[in-house]
């Protein structure tokens, strides 16, 4: 039987302001957290105990996901922190010495171990990646996925032979120095044997510590690559093309909430929408609770969060609402993420409430 590794204790910090408030695996899309479609998929193929290390607003992942069984699996988490004049303040171990304290404390990693970062949602054939691993009786294996030349900068980048062995890495090279385009996809497979190289008690990292170590030793070490979608949130730039590329039906498995009550225009419960005077076309979601006034226009790909409320004559084009955001009468926001408090444009540019010179006019629905 197979175990799983999710790691969900890092900060966000690229991606902020979005994790301002969240862990970066509870972003939401089509309403569910990044992290609920990674435990669904690790359920279909029959992976049942899962470790999560947390540590920045841990109590948020905690509180939602539980013990699990709700998605018919296990949940045991790991908390990252340490004591700092009488304050607990979370302190991430490195995606490796986040695994050895786990080791350490239980043993729990006693069977080969799926590991997933909890920031990406991916439809990979979990069980065909395992039977491979097993075959090539592997130490460990590392899921890779071909990128154009010049986004490798972007990546881990791993170079290997014909037989798939790992040669060598390279961290996010310029595009004239890669010796591949095989990108690290973060989602990897270990036998219990590859934790014993880990040391203890320190940060250590999967990607930039233990890989090279294990090349090094000469150890049994593979690349697989196999075709799946892997979709990334590694900025906000990235979430605002991945939820237009979702809204639009590309990938698969992700299906709209709520009830289609024109087409391509979906809505939850108690929603008040003054049909004869707006213009939307979709794919537009509206959430539950939402009121859009008279005159409003809603261009999609677009999504509103649950309570959102579009006022008078306002628009919206290719955006996203959290929950509670309220456009003022006339408002036009056009390809961006916006919330109570900030929107964001495509180029991650960050407006907060009450700045000065802004022309954009919003706040929170519940006032």
């Amino acid at each position: 039987m197979t175990k799983a590794m999710i790691l969900a204790a890092g900060q966000g910090t690229r991606i902020r302001p979005l994790t301002k408030g969240m862990p970066k695996p509870m972003i939401p899309i089509l309403g569910k957290p990044v992290l609920e479609y990674i435990i669904e998929q690790l359920a279909r193929h029959g992976v049942r105990e899962i470790m999560i290390n947390v540590a920045y607003h841990h109590w948020k992942i905690e509180n939602y996901f539980g013990d699990g069984q709700r998605w018919g699996v296990e949940i045991g988490y790991s908390y990252e922190g340490t004591r700092e004049h009488g304050e607990i303040v979370p302190r991430p171990r490195g995606s490796a010495g986040g695994m050895r304290h786990i080791q350490d404390f239980s043993g729990f990693f006693d069977e080969t171990t799926l590991v997933l970062c909890g920031d990406a949602i991916i439809d990979l054939d979990i069980t065909a990646a395992l039977a491979e691993h097993h075959a090539k009786k592997a130490i460990a294996s590392v899921i890779t996925l071909p990128v154009p030349k010049e986004e490798v900068k972007n990546y881990g980048v791993v170079v290997s032979d014909d037989s798939g062995r790992v040669l060598s890495f390279q961290e996010k090279p310029k595009p004239e120095e890669a010796l591949s385009n095989f990108a690290s996809t973060g989602i990897y497979i270990f036998e219990p044997a590859a934790l014993d190289l880990i040391p203890k008690g320190r940060e250590f990292d999967i990607g930039s510590e233990l890989f090279p170590l294990l090349v090094e030793k000469g150890l049994p070490f593979y690349n697989q690559t196999r075709p799946f979608h892997w979709i990334d949130i590694g900025r906000v730039t990235d979430y605002w093309t991945v939820l237009q590329r979702v809204l639009k039906g590309e990938i698969a498995d992700m299906k709209m909430p709520g009830k289609e009550v024109r087409p391509g225009i979906w809505v939850g419960l108690n929603t008040r929408i003054d049909w004869d005077t707006v213009n939307i076309t979709g794919p537009v979601y509206i959430g539950s609770g939402s009121h859009i006034e008279s005159g409003v226009t809603i261009e999609g790909p677009a999504w509103l969060g649950h309570g959102c409320g579009l006022r008078q004559g306002s628009t919206l084009v290719r955006s996203v609402l959290f929950d509670y955001t309220r456009l003022n009468p006339g408002a036009q926001f056009t390809d961006v993420i916006a919330s109570p408090q900030y929107v964001v444009d495509r180029q991650g540019k960050t407006t907060y409430q009450g700045e000065e010179g802004t022309p954009l006019r919003w706040g929170d629905a519940r006032a």
